[in-house]
């Protein structure tokens, strides 16, 4: 975010280097013209997430040209600001000894971040660059499964016992030259190294310096598995309004700490994936090449197209009474859309829900018959206008009737499958938002046709 408060991307180039279309195509004519000198004025005042961003928009070839020609631009700060995609294809362009003093300015969940996805035999060549202390520290946090606190966690901390005094603690952060680069408490631990307590910082700074650590320390501290899931660890910073929490391990002993910097890209990255799954586009992104983002696709495109399949071969099964009567193929298409739309709202909420933890075993089927009762109200207000069209359209009651009986089922169904499918997906610990679209649309397809043809079948003929 750029001053702070609003995208960089919505300021066009108002007094300063911004993200705007003129300062981009700016940044193209200097690269075009291998203009290092312009490059680097025009990239000096942009702010580490904003000039990520700027080698994010730029094509392979232009990205390539630019991180030549930034030099002591391209910070830490930058490298760990890099989408995934992105940064790997960075990393590959530098030498690993950049690479290495990159991670030794970095925290520890940061350095993680940018050595994760590399070979191993790469991680290997850049950590032994590395300081033995730091080179420990990452190593340690790459053994930890990725997407869990482990990975998010850094281990720069400040951990002190509760018999200090506040003036004690003062001064050991005064006299401590490796604390970390931002952090918002302390974590008060025991003689095991068992957190036991935080002290926010504003407390620190309101207490005398003879006032025990004990006595300021709020106890109920909210410590977190290193093997927890990202997702569970967003859930609970945003539970329990969390600014930082420790992580421990198996024995419950500190080994790190997680910031609400980390969760807010963890959210972020949830809702991102999410949203993807829903649409059946997998993990891609806009820096990934056709081969790739085919690859990603083509899956999801083959089961929607056998879930079509099954839709016309219902549809097969009713081809005498369509083509005797025509009216059926212009209308069967509207319940089917209709009934689609309909689960896709359902699905939606519910795999939102889930996601948030709104919707558990606990309330399951209050929501279940929330969402059947609003698609059966859908289909019956639906079946009205629709069973009016459809009669005066063709004019034929019957139609109109049938029309409108095909209507409510499907709306129905649609309620309901669009929430019991992703519930029913999340119990067998499978990912709703990956296939629940398919199953949902496949629902709605075969019952809308089966509905208003079969009906259709049995009334006009």
């Amino acid at each position: 975010m750029a001053d702070g408060n609003r995208p960089a991307f919505e300021q066009e180039d108002e007094g300063g280097a911004t993200l705007g279309p003129r300062f981009v195509a700016s940044v193209v004519a200097a690269l075009d013209a291998a203009d290092g000198t312009q490059i680097r004025d025009l990239c000096a005042e942009l702010h580490p997430a904003d000039l990520a961003d700027l080698i994010g928009l730029l094509n392979r070839d232009e990205r390539r040209d630019l991180v030549a020609l930034l030099g002591s631009l391209l910070t830490a700060d930058v490298l760990s600001e890099l989408d995934e995609g992105i940064r790997d294809d960075v990393l590959d362009q530098l030498d690993p000894k950049a690479v290495a003093a990159a991670i030794s300015e970095l925290d520890t969940d940061d350095a993680v971040y940018l050595l994760e996805d590399l070979d191993p035999e790469v991680q290997q060549e850049i950590l032994k660059e590395v300081a033995p202390e730091d080179r420990t520290a990452v190593e340690q946090g790459l053994q930890y499964p990725e997407g869990s606190a482990g990975r998010l966690m850094q281990r720069e901390l400040i951990a002190v016992p509760s018999y200090w005094t506040v003036g004690q603690v003062i001064d050991y952060m005064r006299e401590t030259p490796d604390l970390p680069d931002d952090f918002y408490e302390l974590i008060v631990v025991d003689p095991a190294y068992k957190p036991v307590g935080t002290v926010a910082l504003s407390d620190l700074l309101r207490s005398r310096r003879a006032v025990i650590i004990e006595d300021i320390a709020d106890t109920d501290v909210e410590t977190i598995a290193v093997e927890t899931d990202q997702e569970d660890v967003a859930y609970r910073f945003e539970q329990y309004g969390l600014v930082s929490a420790p992580v421990v391990d198996e024995s419950g002993r500190l080994v790190g700490v997680i910031m609400v910097d980390d969760v807010v890209d963890i959210i972020a990255e949830e809702a991102d994936e999410d949203i993807k799954r829903l649409g059946g586009v997998g993990d891609e992104d806009l820096s990934d090449t056709v081969v790739a983002t085919t690859r990603y696709r083509f899956p999801w495109l083959v089961v929607n197209l056998a879930t079509a399949l099954l839709a016309s071969w219902v549809i097969s099964w009713f081809e005498g009474s369509i083509a005797q009567i025509v009216a059926l193929a212009v209308l069967m298409p509207i319940v089917a859309s209709m009934g689609g739309n309909a689960g896709t709202q359902s699905l939606t909420v519910a795999v939102r829900a889930i996601a948030t933890k709104e919707l558990t075993s606990l309330n399951s089927a209050r929501v279940i018959w929330r969402e059947t009762a609003v698609g059966l109200l859908n289909g019956v207000l639906f079946a009205v206008l629709m069973g009016a069209v459809a009669g005066f359209w063709f004019d034929s009651v019957p139609l109109g009737l049938v029309m409108a009986a095909a209507m409510v089922i499907n709306m129905l169904a649609a309620g309901l499958a669009g929430v019991l499918i992703p519930v029913a997906l999340d119990r067998l610990k499978i990912d709703p938002a990956v296939a629940s679209s398919v199953f949902v649309t496949t629902v709605t397809d075969v019952v809308g046709f089966f509905a208003f043809l079969g009906l259709a079948a049995l009334v006009l003929l």
